[in-house]
């Protein structure tokens, strides 16, 4: 795409999503800022528009999810983390109870090649998913669309089953206003949150945008140096990034690829949610979190997009994003090994 082209792509994206917003804001709809441009941006998408996401402006606005669960870190909250281990102990098997579904689902189910089908199933982050499954030989558009529908179908769910079931008001402010953020707190946040970013990105840490300005932050905040949270203006803005880079991932989505990519990824986020709603009832039942957190840190969707509605729902953001931390380290770090024990060993 040309630089014209890229710039008037991003321009018709920024135009939908603030249409997209309005309309959920007006509608009273909950997380309008966040579900408005990604429903908005998913059907202009369909509709054939071109779109773009914010390339690194909106990479950049991801680093303040970091700065936002890193000063949550306190140090009662480090005191607190032994008590989630018993609820950690559910990752591993929550990852293999997906793949034991979700492979079959996209080998046998949709016809898919074994590095698409392996790579489509397995719940991590999204680029590294890609990464993974070109190396290995799959279609990385199949692999885009597909969890791209996994983290839309979740995100939007979420939401309404936060507020139906536990009545969760989505619309009060993630934060301080902007207007009463102390300045050296906000050169501190903006600091951790781009110098985190960098330093994690030229170290090669997954996930740079978020966990290296957590890390950041974190270290500021238990030394108690950083005493504020990102400002609600703030976290309303990067929820609209995140809405964005979501839906442009449907631009020049073709019949063919709706009517099996697209399915497929719908398909398998219903049964997703469905061994999601399972390990959250068992956590519950066993005592070992609130309800609402065990929810919040067992729906696999994005990590950003969960982080964003754990701060929506005033959640416990150290217990999710250390559920969804695990969730994506054992996916990285096995998912390419157990791929090569199947082809070695003769697998489909």
């Amino acid at each position: 795409m040309s630089v014209s082209d890229l710039v008037k792509a991003r321009a018709t994206t920024f135009a939908v999503a603030a249409l997209g917003a309005l309309a959920f804001v007006l509608a009273g709809l909950p997380l309008p800022l966040l579900l408005g441009p990604l429903i908005a941006c998913l059907l202009a998408a369909l509709c054939g528009a071109r779109m773009a996401n914010a390339g690194s402006f909106g990479t950049f606005m991801r680093t303040f999810l970091g700065v936002a669960v890193g000063a949550s870190i306190t140090p009662d909250i480090v005191g607190a983390l032994p008590a989630m281990a018993g609820s950690l102990a559910f990752v591993p098997l929550f990852i293999a109870v997906i793949a034991m579904i979700g492979y079959p689902l996209f080998r046998f189910g949709f016809r898919m090649n074994h590095p698409t089908a392996w790579y489509a199933a397995m719940p991590g982050g999204l680029q590294d998913m890609l990464v993974f499954g070109e190396e290995a030989g799959g279609d990385v558009r199949a692999l885009s669309l597909i969890h791209a529908t996994r983290v839309l179908v979740i995100v939007t769910a979420a939401p309404i089953l936060m507020t139906v079931v536990w009545s969760v008001d989505l619309t009060a402010p993630p934060g301080r206003p902007l207007a009463e953020a102390d300045p050296l707190q906000l050169a501190l946040m903006l600091a951790c949150g781009l110098g985190g970013w960098k330093i994690a990105e030229r170290i090669g840490l997954f996930g740079a945008s978020i966990l290296g300005p957590m890390i950041l932050t974190a270290i500021f905040s238990l030394a108690g140096v950083i005493t504020e949270r990102p400002p609600a203006e703030v976290i309303w803005a990067v929820q609209f990034f995140i809405g964005i880079a979501v839906g442009a991932k449907y631009t020049g989505i073709t019949l063919q690829e709706l009517k099996v990519d697209v399915l497929a990824g719908f398909v398998y986020a219903l049964l997703l949610a469905g061994i999601s709603l399972v390990f959250i009832e068992l956590i519950y039942l066993t005592g070992t979190a609130p309800a609402i957190d065990a929810f919040l840190a067992f729906l696999p969707g994005g990590q950003a997009e969960m982080v964003v509605i754990a701060l929506m729902a005033g959640g416990n953001l150290t217990y999710v994003i250390c559920h969804h931390l695990l969730r994506i380290v054992l996916v990285i770090l096995l998912a390419p090994v157990v791929d090569r024990l199947f082809r070695r060993r003769g697998g489909p």
